[in-house]
């Protein structure tokens, strides 16, 4: 990787990442320039320039909040339906269970039904009664052999009846749990349609020339924290490239740039951050938790002066953010409500760490 490409525009960087991502695997992409200042005509009318900086405060508050909430209904999501795995599972093994009690039952009934058919007698007595001593010899294995069966079939019933219980149990525990996930799912999706919809009255109480000068503070912020990280030499000595199956999921995520952002969502037409990687990875043959907080839980980590592209960059101290990293600097990623997935600045946003979905060796 080259870090002294450096100069190219945002755009370019773009346009650079969705064709050459694709054309040409593992190749590095240069980090987003500052943007030009704001002209004067920007800071006249309108709110001031602070209060602007308040309001992107507030918004990017609001936004981390949905965020943060998105990635607790997802992993309510993703635990309801391995919950529901379960309790198919156990209605089977329940179904299955009724009916080998109903055929050991039929069996039990079928020896009770002989027996009747014998005078009422029990086998002994009706061997008691032989006057043939070698038939009473093998009737008396016989008589065993009946007995020991009656005994391994009531022991079998027996046993059914227990398993049948346990499973009942378990099904019910997981229902349990399926209810108390409902309602995790429920309480997280108020928190996010709360906080988007706090975000979006802030920004339509804005005027046009407001949100276009809200935009370019936004910009100029990320741009700030990009040229600190990139300055701190972080990416000094970085050659690493990616592996047959990054280039696999830089495939894929670079190739929804442009979708909109949606919370829960997983692709084809919206995502959400972890819903963009989770897919890009899967696309490659490598499946990775669906929530931001379980890949930097659950995955390798790997030194940021070590990540390589194709690798995850988690953000923000609750790892309630997750980008793909492309090369030089740059991540692509589903950002928040209103916006698309996009490449941004790695940096651009606080760092938590690096993970690694795969363990291949890089292509150098």
């Amino acid at each position: 990787m080259k870090t002294g490409r450096r100069t190219l525009t945002t755009a370019a960087v773009t346009v650079v990442c969705a064709i050459t991502v694709l054309a040409a695997p593992g190749t590095a992409f240069a980090a987003p320039t500052p943007p030009p200042p704001p002209s004067a005509s920007a800071s006249a009318g309108g709110a001031p320039s602070k209060e602007l900086e308040a309001v992107r405060k507030e918004l990017d508050k609001l936004y981390r909040a949905a965020a943060v909430a998105t990635e607790e209904y997802n992993a309510a999501e993703e635990k309801a339906k391995q919950q529901s795995t379960e309790v198919v599972r156990l209605a089977k093994k329940i179904a299955k269970g009724k009916e080998k009690l109903a055929e050991l039952k039929d069996r039990a009934g079928a020896a009770a039904a002989s027996q009747y058919r014998g005078g009422g007698l029990p086998p002994e007595a009706h061997l008691m009664l032989s006057d043939n001593p070698q038939e009473f010899l093998v009737g008396a294995g016989r008589i065993r052999q009946g007995q020991h069966a009656a005994e391994g079939l009531l022991g079998e019933m027996k046993r059914t009846q227990e398993d049948l219980e346990q499973y009942a149990q378990d099904a019910d525990a997981q229902w349990r749990k399926l209810e108390v996930g409902r309602k995790a799912r429920a309480k997280a999706q108020k928190k996010i349609e709360k906080q988007i919809a706090a975000a979006e009255k802030v920004e339509s109480e804005l005027e046009q020339e407001e949100k276009e000068r809200l935009a370019e503070l936004e910009r100029r912020a990320a741009q700030k924290a990009q040229s600190a990280w990139l300055d701190s030499g972080v990416l000094d000595g970085i050659e690493t490239e990616a592996t047959e199956q990054g280039r696999k999921a830089l495939a894929y995520a670079t190739a929804q740039i442009g979708k909109p952002y949606e919370w829960g969502a997983e692709g084809p037409k919206t995502y959400d951050c972890s819903g963009l990687t989770s897919q890009a990875w899967t696309s490659a043959g490598q499946g990775i938790p669906r929530t931001s907080q379980q890949q930097w839980k659950q995955l390798k980590r790997v030194a940021v002066t070590d990540m390589r592209p194709g690798d995850l960059v988690i953000y923000f101290d609750d790892a309630s953010h997750v980008g793909m990293y492309v090369g030089d600097g740059a991540i692509v990623h589903a950002p928040r409500p209103g916006r698309t997935v996009t490449i941004a600045g790695a940096g651009s946003m606080p760092i938590l760490g690096v993970v690694r979905p795969d363990t291949g060796v890089s292509e150098t």
